[in-house]
């Protein structure tokens, strides 16, 4: 991004409500446990509830920073968080309270807008490999909830055969 831009995006970033609520939500999601919280729901209902919030980042992504590398590494950051939520046996549950996915979202973004060399660098690097894991994460999204469905099935037929 050139010092230009830069600028005029960290303008829209500081000026923006999109931002302040991306704040807030990084500070309810990951600071208050909200995102563990919600992964509580079966089925990785919760889970995916918790993903929703990470379009606000997408967005302001895409929309006001116009970066579509910073939107790819935040896609992958929530939808690894998505991944790792849905994990059986509350596992992903525990997971869920310790992996901080909105606030590495937001630390994607301020560092991107803020110039920081490293970030960009680790942005533009997970670019490409990004667009290709937000394809394979899709696809283990979908098998887990398979797996989950099922397992959930088989273990509420075990139970009714026992009775």
């Amino acid at each position: 991004m050139k010092e230009e831009n830069r600028l005029k995006a960290q303008e829209r970033m500081n000026d923006s409500s999109v931002y302040k609520a991306m704040e807030q939500t990084q500070r309810v999601m990951d600071d208050y446990y909200l995102d563990g919280i919600l992964g509580l729901l079966p089925y990785g209902i919760g889970d995916i509830l918790s993903a929703l919030f990470a379009l606000l980042y997408v967005w302001f992504a895409f929309v006001k920073i116009r970066s579509i590398p910073l939107a790819l590494a935040i896609i992958n950051n929530s939808l690894r968080d998505v991944l790792f939520g849905m994990i059986p046996f509350y596992i992903g549950d525990v997971i869920d309270f310790f992996h901080k996915a909105n606030r590495e979202n937001m630390q994607l973004v301020r560092g991107f807008v803020e110039g920081d060399k490293e970030v960009i660098r680790d942005v533009n690097r997970k670019a490409v490999q990004s667009a290709i894991l937000i394809v394979l994460m899709i696809v283990l999204i979908i098998a887990m909830i398979i797996l989950l469905v099922s397992l959930t099935t088989w273990l509420i037929h075990l139970i009714g055969s026992l009775f």
